[in-house]
């Protein structure tokens, strides 16, 4: 039997269960539109954008992370500054703005590069995202278990959650997370500077520069390689010995005392002879250790430059 009741009963439910869940989703934007105002006020700032860009870009990322709020992503690298911030205040900032729940571990280098080793050769990974070196780049590339970012921006899937506002050309290093496919396979997060200056002014001067071309036969000028470092470096110390009535030296070294000073003379202090290396005795390109590489295989190697 037909009752009129019972069918009005179910039309003011119904309404009412629409009224709620439009009140539940605009709750739910308001939630992440007030997180987004939050940080940009606050941590994300100095910017390089205005309020209103830091804005937009933070609305793209509310609305690409529909699908996937309530989703949990878990992350691990190595224990830096730089990414004990990523774990305790970006994974914060992200989780806020998008739904989406990020953890970010923390172990030692020792622990990233086991966990990551047992993950490809078992093909079963705990984490959704690696931040490593960029020395494993041939090792992403030669096991092909490491998910081309080049491929993935370009694929309809991978493209909806690419930043419209990414641009790679903004960053540092891309060419150390390139394979020899030509792809992006990491994206450079945080670098260690090593700062080499000079005094441009002592280079510029003409009676310094007439002086150092008279002994040495080439120009003085920022040096590419380790002899001609030498060569401006004793000319300083021993020849021009004072500059405006105070001594001056032509090399100076500071350091924070750190087990980390031995390798980065080998892997970036070193390699300034590269600049100028005749690709001797294996050819070029050259690497900072005199190793040749090709398609990220080594195929030769120099005992004096440390290979």
């Amino acid at each position: 039997m037909f009752n009129k009741k019972n069918k009005l009963q179910h039309s003011v439910t119904l309404a009412t269960m629409i009224m709620l869940s439009g009140l539940s989703v605009s709750a739910w934007a308001d939630q992440y539109e007030d997180a987004a105002k939050k940080w940009a006020a606050s941590e994300f700032k100095p910017s390089t954008l205005s309020d209103a860009e830091q804005l937009k870009e933070l609305e793209w990322f509310i609305k690409a992370a529909e699908p996937f709020r309530g989703m949990d992503i878990k992350v691990v690298s190595e224990t830096l500054t730089t990414h004990e911030y990523e774990s305790k205040t970006l994974a914060k900032a992200f989780t806020e703005i998008t739904g989406i729940k990020v953890t970010h571990d923390l172990l030692q280098e020792g622990d990233v590069i086991e966990k990551l080793q047992t993950a490809m050769q078992s093909d079963k990974s705990i984490y959704d995202g690696w931040v490593n070196d960029s020395d494993l780049i041939g090792t992403h590339f030669r096991y092909g278990k490491a998910m081309s970012l080049t491929d993935l921006m370009a694929s309809p899937e991978g493209s909806k959650v690419t930043s419209p506002t990414l641009d790679l050309k903004d960053f540092i290093g891309t060419s150390f997370t390139t394979a020899p496919d030509g792809k992006l396979y990491q994206l450079p997060d945080q670098q260690f500077a090593n700062l080499y200056w000079f005094r441009a002014d002592w280079f510029e001067r003409p009676d310094l520069k007439k002086k150092f071309k008279d002994k040495y036969g080439y120009e003085l000028g920022v040096p590419v390689n380790w002899s001609a470092y030498e060569d401006i470096a004793k000319f300083f110390s021993e020849d021009v010995k004072e500059i405006d009535g105070k001594k001056v030296f032509g090399h100076m070294d500071y350091g924070k005392k750190d087990p980390s000073l031995g390798w980065r003379f080998t892997d970036a202090w070193f390699s300034m002879a590269g600049s100028g290396d005749k690709g001797l005795p294996n050819g070029l390109p050259v690497d900072e250790w005199g190793i040749r590489v090709e398609d990220c295989h080594p195929v030769g190697s120099s005992i004096p430059r440390g290979g």
